[in-house]
């Protein structure tokens, strides 16, 4: 998965997200700001799931489940592109 877009991005903890590089502006929620934040920092996703569920009480198939759409979100954004066509490469 290339996340290399992300690190381009501004983003606030009110969950606002500009692109300036397509001018284009999003937001998220509290959750979706957290994990966004790390994959720009090019953390993977047991990582961020084992950093999310210190803060937040989330099963991990929950996660996994939240995440795999949450990454689709963002590819049709154009904000992450997929490198493989499996989704277990997609959840990386």
């Amino acid at each position: 998965m290339n996340t290399e877009k992300l690190s381009n991005l501004a983003m606030n903890d009110n969950g606002f997200i500009f692109d300036p590089e397509s001018g284009y502006s999003y937001t998220a929620n509290e959750t979706g700001i957290f994990i966004l934040k790390r994959m720009a920092e090019g953390m993977q996703r047991q990582e961020i799931f084992e950093e999310l569920s210190e803060v937040y009480e989330v099963s991990e198939d929950n996660f996994n489940s939240d995440y795999a759409h949450y990454l689709l979100m963002l590819e049709s954004l154009d904000l992450i592109r997929f490198e493989g066509d499996t989704l277990e490469s997609r959840s990386e």
